[in-house]
C-alpha cells in the first residue's frame, strides 16, 4: 500500500526506538506463551498497564496455565477478576480456556481463523497472539494503534467508520514487518501508550515525528476522530441491603448483561419508596422488614450509562420461609467474605457497612 513514508523507514525508526525505550519488563513480557499473552491483551482491553499488573499476577499465581482456567469454577474467575470491570471479558476468557481443552487438546491455536472462534476474540487480539507469541506478522488495530495511524496520515474521518476502519487496516498490514514482528507489535502499541497518548501526546520525543502528517499539519491534538456519541443516559436504582445479624443477602446476577454472572444486591428500579421496597421483599424473598435506613447515594458509570445507587439498608424480622434458591442465592458476611465475584459498587457498599 503506497504511503507517505515506507513501510522499512517506520520499521526501522519504531523498532530502534523499541530498543532503547521499549517496556520490555512488564510481567507478560517475560517467559511469553499464548496462554499469557492473551490474558494479558483480554485485561489490558480498556485497561490501563498499572491496573492490570496486580490483576495478571494474581491470575497467573492462580491459573498458570489454559487447563487450570478451564478447570476453576465461574465464581473464582469472577472473584479475581473483581474490580478490572467489563466482566464479560472474564466469562469470555473462562468459556475460551474450556474451548481450547476440549477441541484444541490444551493447546492453543495458531490461525487467525481458529483463535477468532474462541469467545472474546477478535481479529486485533488475535493478531497480537499470533504475532507476539508465535511470531507469526500479523496485523493489530488496537486503541493505540488507531490513534498513532491516524495521526501518522492525517485521517480526519471517524475511525469508527467503517470504510476508515478497513483503511487503518490495511495500513497496519502494510507496516506490519515479517522480521522481529513481535517486538513491532509491542513496540507500537508502546508508542501509542506513552508517548503518542490521547492528551498532551510528547511529539518531541516522538520517533515518528519528522513523517507525522498531523504534527506537520498542527491537527494531532484533534485525533484520532470519532462519529459524535450522544450523551450517555443517567438511571437510578435502589440496592437493598436485607441483614440479618451480620449477614446480607446476595443474588447471583443472569449470565449476560450488566455485571453477568457476579453476587449484587437485589436491586429496584428508580427511586427509593419505603411501601415498595417492604412489598418487593416479601413478595420476592418473603422477608419481612423492621426498618429501613437510607445510606449514602453515589454513582457508578459503565461505557453507555451512569447509575445513580441509592443503597437501603434493611433490616429483617424473622423469616417466614425458606428462600434460597440453590446457586442463586447467599448470605454474605462481609467481615468473613466468599470468595465470590463482587461488583465494584457492591464491594462499595460493603466495605461502607464494615
Amino acid at each position: 500500500m503506497p504511503s507517505h513514508i515506507t513501510a522499512a523507514r517506520l520499521q526501522k525508526r519504531l523498532l530502534n526506538w523499541f530498543d532503547q525505550h521499549g517496556r520490555t519488563q512488564l510481567p507478560w513480557q517475560i517467559n511469553k506463551t499464548p496462554y499469557r499473552v492473551w490474558v494479558s491483551e483480554i485485561m489490558l482491553q480498556q485497561t490501563q498497564v498499572a491496573t492490570v499488573i496486580p490483576y495478571f499476577e494474581k491470575f497467573m499465581h492462580h491459573y498458570p496455565g489454559v487447563a487450570s482456567l478451564a478447570e476453576a469454577a465461574e465464581d473464582e474467575v469472577l472473584h479475581l477478576w473483581a474490580g478490572l470491570g467489563y466482566y464479560s471479558r472474564a466469562r469470555n476468557l473462562h468459556h475460551a480456556a474450556k474451548k481450547v481443552v476440549s477441541e484444541f487438546n490444551g493447546t492453543f491455536p495458531d490461525s487467525l481463523e481458529e483463535l477468532v472462534s474462541l469467545p472474546g476474540i477478535g481479529q486485533s487480539t488475535a493478531g497480537a497472539i499470533l504475532s507476539i507469541a508465535f511470531q507469526h506478522p500479523t496485523p493489530i488495530l488496537d486503541g493505540n494503534v488507531k490513534r498513532v495511524l491516524a495521526r501518522l496520515h492525517a485521517i480526519t474521518e471517524p475511525v469508527n467508520e467503517k470504510p476508515i476502519e478497513n483503511r487503518l487496516w490495511e495500513l497496519a498490514e502494510y507496516y506490519t514487518p515479517k522480521k522481529r514482528c513481535a517486538d513491532y507489535t509491542q513496540a507500537i502499541m508502546d508508542l501509542g501508550a506513552t508517548l503518542c497518548t490521547r492528551s498532551k501526546p510528547a511529539c518531541n520525543t516522538c520517533p515518528l515525528n519528522k513523517d507525522c502528517l498531523g504534527l506537520e499539519q498542527d491537527i494531532v491534538a484533534s485525533l484520532p476522530r470519532k462519529k459524535a456519541a450522544r450523551g450517555i443516559p443517567t438511571r437510578k436504582a435502589v440496592f437493598i441491603i436485607m441483614r440479618d445479624k451480620e449477614r446480607i443477602l446476595l443474588q447471583k446476577r443472569p449470565p449476560n448483561g450488566i455485571w453477568g454472572g457476579l453476587w449484587s444486591l437485589p436491586e429496584i428500579e428508580g427511586e427509593p419508596n419505603t411501601r415498595a421496597i417492604k412489598t418487593y421483599c416479601w413478595q420476592q424473598y418473603q422477608m419481612n422488614i423492621k426498618k429501613l435506613k437510607t445510606l449514602p447515594s453515589f454513582r457508578h458509570t459503565f461505557s453507555h450509562y451512569h447509575l445513580e445507587i441509592q443503597p437501603m439498608l434493611a433490616d429483617i424480622g424473622q423469616k417466614t420461609a425458606q428462600i434460597m434458591e440453590d446457586g442463586k442465592q447467599i448470605w454474605y458476611n462481609p467481615q468473613e467474605p466468599a470468595q465470590i465475584g463482587l461488583p465494584k459498587p457492591i464491594q462499595t457498599i460493603m466495605s461502607r457497612l464494615k
